[in-house]
């Protein structure tokens, strides 16, 4: 059978772009709404949010990699586990933005967040150990093909996510009640969708799967581990401060959302064609053409002021397609590695949940005490100095790190298969 009609022959596979959305919406949206919101709402203090942020991350330094063990060892019960760590992240999600804080907010912040990132972790480590299964199971350039299906259904996601408030509140009073009921409801649909995945595509109950330090121990794991955490901190820092970026240096005057959408459904209309240029080029040769239209496309933001609407469109538009390629390339490039050294990866992806949750805390942690420090308050008019610092960290600061990952991913010698 040719290339093509093997690829033809595939399945499609709904369930994974599906979970793969609803993951979405629990991880970057969060950091994009959370801080705002609270800030908003209950005045927390935006150095109070970052440390809490931070906090938290260090908690997850211990629970993630252990969290990773409990997956693989709960491998044959792993659909009775997914259920019940969803409906724990969906009432997470209604206690952070549909409950008003029954106490001081800064802790039901905090509360509200360990048990929704706390799952998040168990359901991103047993979603994509599965996949690796799975994709081993669709053939050769399979782990790219699941990636594509994945990704797209994690990016378009991501959009919903990020503009569901937003939208709503021209419909709604309480628009983050809408977003926190509309996600339950989507827990329910994407765990019904995978519930055959997880029986067919698990490790034999003798399988243990790879240990920590064997995941640490692999020279091409441990470096896509920290290209991972550099290549997607650019991105949890301009989506942390988007809102506070928006409306200070923009002035995008409640239309905010629109460009939240063409940046992530950039990113998601991009991704099929990442995974197609993958099977030509090479995953590694995709992936840093991707990182590259990113870097320079966003640096652009530095030059933007108010009113440059049309302009801040357009980069979202071609710097969103270059991280389509990010979210497409490098999870699959990740898995591929994983289904070389085990056929269990629950313990890798326990690592890598807590890198994609680390890039997050990093953000806050640089970016909120420093614009406590010059001064800056969202909803007011802040000085020349609290507005240059947050362009050079919502613009130089991604483009600079993201330059360190392009150099970092291209010493990294890897299979262009």
């Amino acid at each position: 059978m040719s290339e093509a009609a093997t690829i033809s022959a595939r399945p499609p596979l709904w369930g994974y772009s599906l979970f793969g959305g609803l993951l979405a919406m629990a991880g970057l949206p969060i950091y994009i709404h959370a801080p705002y919101f609270y800030v908003d709402n209950y005045a927390v203090s935006l150095a109070a949010l970052g440390t809490v942020l931070f906090v938290l991350r260090g908690l997850d330094f211990v629970q993630d990699p252990a969290l990773g063990w409990l997956a693989a060892r709960l491998s044959h019960l792993r659909g009775l586990a997914v259920a019940l760590a969803a409906t724990v992240m969906a009432g997470a999600m209604l206690m952070l933005f549909a409950i008003p804080p029954f106490f001081m907010p800064l802790l039901w912040f905090a509360i509200a967040l360990t048990l929704l990132f706390s799952c998040y972790s168990f359901l991103t480590i047993c979603f994509y150990a599965t996949g690796v299964a799975r994709g081993d199971a669709l053939g050769d350039g399979g782990h790219v093909y699941l990636a594509g299906w994945r990704e797209t259904g994690a990016l378009l996601g991501v959009c919903i996510a990020a503009a569901a408030p937003v939208a709503l509140e021209a419909v709604m009073p309480a628009p983050f009640l809408g977003f926190a009921l509309g996600f339950a409801l989507l827990v329910v649909l994407a765990v019904t969708a995978m519930r055959a995945e997880w029986p067919r595509f698990q490790a034999a109950p003798e399988e243990t799967g790879l240990s920590l330090r064997e995941v640490f121990a692999d020279t091409t794991a441990r470096r896509l581990l920290i290209i991972a955490l550099v290549n997607a901190t650019p991105v949890a820092i301009t989506s942390t401060l988007f809102l506070f970026y928006a409306e200070a240096v923009l002035q995008t005057d409640g239309v905010e959302g629109a460009f939240l959408i063409l940046l992530f459904l950039s990113a998601a209309v991009s991704a099929p064609l990442w995974a197609r240029l993958a099977k030509r080029l090479g995953a590694k040769t995709a992936l840093l053409s991707g990182m590259a239209l990113a870097a320079v496309s966003f640096a652009f933001v530095i030059t933007l002021g108010a009113g440059d609407l049309a302009l801040f469109a357009l980069i979202c538009v071609i710097s969103g397609a270059g991280i389509g390629a990010d979210l497409t390339l490098l999870p699959a490039i990740f898995s591929r590695r994983m289904a070389e050294l085990s056929p269990e990866a629950a313990k890798g992806f326990g690592l890598w949940a807590f890198v994609t949750k680390a890039t997050l805390a990093l953000a806050a942690l640089m970016v909120f005490p420093a614009l406590g420090f010059v001064g800056f308050e969202a909803g007011t008019e802040n000085s020349p100095a609290a507005i240059t610092t947050l362009i050079l960290l919502y613009a130089a600061l991604p483009s600079a790190l993201k330059v360190i990952a392009i150099a970092l991913l291209a010493l990294t010698p890897l299979k262009e298969s």
